[in-house]
């Protein structure tokens, strides 16, 4: 792993990270608790089967729980929502263990994949009594809003719907959120959910942490790290 940083501590362009596929070195396993898991977590990996970090945990978690943004470039199935589930719940279980507040919003392009990211984090969290929130089109909007006035922990959310709830459900805000997550960002923008995109950023507190994952950097990726990230890390694994 090398890093180029930038010598100037306020610019915005990322300090860049990059992972390699192949371990040239006979080292000892890289290991949840080596990043700096908390054991609650890596006990809840360990039930999970997850019995290392991938490469792109490796490269994101010790940054997160160093309070950094993160743009990570990422393919599906390279273990990304691990990247950014563990160093959240972490960061939830260090604040306070009872929580009453929502903590973090992620994003993701398809129904599908919320359902999936939702059951992750549901995973990871079961032993904490972590609550979650999955909020995608083609749901009813009341059941939905019923589930956010409880304040869960995460949601895991389709931008357009979100911008519903947050024009119409009453009392309904990201006001509180620690963590603000766009997983999948490329097909988010190729989704034409920028508009989206900018409402939820405007919507969440300037001092919370974001993470911007994306299989790809486009042009349009580009410009959404630069308007919701601040002084981020970038991370990627080099592809196969």
């Amino acid at each position: 792993m090398s890093e180029s940083a930038s010598s100037n501590p306020d610019s915005a362009t990322p300090e860049s990270l990059t992972g390699s596929t192949e371990d040239s070195n006979a080292e000892e396993p890289v290991t949840f608790e080596s990043l700096g898991v908390c054991p609650e977590l890596c006990k809840a990996c360990d039930v999970l089967q997850w019995k290392h970090p991938s490469k792109i945990q490796e490269e994101t978690i010790p940054y997160a729980l160093q309070g950094r943004d993160l743009i990570a470039l990422a393919e599906t199935g390279s273990g990304k929502t691990g990247a950014f589930a563990i160093p959240i719940i972490q960061k939830l279980l260090d604040a306070a263990p009872h929580r009453k507040l929502t903590w973090a919003c992620v994003l993701a392009p398809t129904r599908e994949l919320c359902v999936q990211t939702g059951q992750q984090f549901e995973g990871l969290g079961a032993s904490i009594n972590l609550t979650t929130a999955t909020i995608v089109g083609g749901l009813d909007m009341v059941t939905q809003a019923m589930s956010l006035s409880k304040k869960p922990h995460i949601i895991v959310a389709s931008p357009g719907r979100l911008v519903d709830h947050l024009e119409n459900t009453k009392g309904f805000h990201l006001k509180t959120i620690k963590f603000l997550v766009m997983d999948e960002a490329d097909r988010l923008l190729g989704m034409d959910f920028e508009d989206a995109l900018n409402k939820i950023v405007q919507s969440c507190p300037r001092d919370r942490q974001t993470f911007l994952f994306s299989a790809t950097m486009t042009n349009k990726v580009s410009q959404l790290q630069r308007a919701s990230l601040t002084r981020p890390v970038k991370c990627e694994v080099a592809r196969k």
